[in-house]
Parts: structure tokens; C-alpha cells; sequence
């Protein structure tokens, strides 16, 4: 395993133990609650926009496998006072990456620390597990707007 992966496989684990922005908040202006009927994954997001209408941080809960409860984590912390036009860009460019079947190594500009999870895109059916966050945030933001 190369020292990339294995930094890789660390953050996720570390973000499977440490849940950022964990815990719903009542003040959010909209939320999406998503399935993962293949493994059992769910998770509820919350959106938190700001009096300007951008997203100041998003809360979320749920539980599932690492990748799943990593990939809410990872985006808990890619979400701070963040317009929905970045967002959306964000959200595109991390479906491109799982898409990729390992392709891609993604954008960091992007996506931050979530590009840890490029190498779920080569397990299709990890794919569901990384993506059911980003798909609750997406479906949140049409809600809200």
C-alpha cells in the first residue's frame, strides 16, 4: 500500500471514529433523510444557511459503515459559510470522482480531505455508502432553496 493510501484509509477511519458535525440541530432550514436499501446506511442532513443565504455549516446523523459515516464527516467539514453555486460545483465534482472507478485522485480544491475517499470508487457497490451524505446535502439545498 502506498503512503497516500494508507494517509487515505487513516483519515477515513479517523473521521469514522471522530463524527464532525454530528448531532442535528433544530435551526436547520431544511433536511434530507437517505436510505442505502443494500447495506442498511442512512443519514439525515441538515442544512444551516446564514441570513445571506449561505450555508454555514450543515449537521447530520445517521449510521452505517465507516465509508458512509467518513463521507458525512469529511463534508461536515467542506461546508462552512459556503455559497450554494460552490456547493453544487462540490457536490458534481465528488459523484464525478466516485464515478471514476479509481481514475480520478479528485480535487482538493473541491472537495478538501473527502478526496480521501477516491479509492471507494473502485468498489461499485462502496459507491452508495460514500455518496448517500453528499445526495441528503443535495437533496437539503433544493428543499431550502
Amino acid at each position: 500500500m502506498s503512503d497516500l493510501q494508507s494517509l487515505y484509509q487513516q483519515v477515513i477511519l479517523d473521521h469514522a471514529r471522530e463524527k464532525h458535525g454530528y448531532g442535528l440541530r433544530d435551526d436547520a432550514a431544511a433536511s434530507s433523510h437517505q436510505y442505502n436499501p443494500t447495506c442498511g446506511d442512512e443519514v439525515t442532513v441538515g442544512v444551516h444557511p446564514d441570513a445571506d443565504g449561505r450555508i454555514h455549516a450543515i449537521s447530520w446523523e445517521g449510521h452505517g459503515c465507516s465509508i458512509s459515516t467518513a463521507s458525512a464527516s469529511l463534508l461536515s467539514d467542506l461546508v462552512h459559510d459556503t455559497g450554494r453555486s460552490e456547493l453544487t460545483a462540490s457536490i458534481a465534482a465528488f459523484r464525478e470522482l466516485m464515478q471514476s472507478k479509481g481514475a480520478l485522485e479528485g480535487d482538493e480544491e473541491l472537495l478538501g480531505d473527502a478526496v480521501a475517499l477516491a479509492g471507494v470508487s473502485r468498489y461499485v457497490t462502496r459507491v452508495k455508502c460514500a455518496m448517500l451524505p453528499w445526495v441528503a446535502l443535495e437533496d437539503a439545498l433544493l428543499k431550502s432553496a
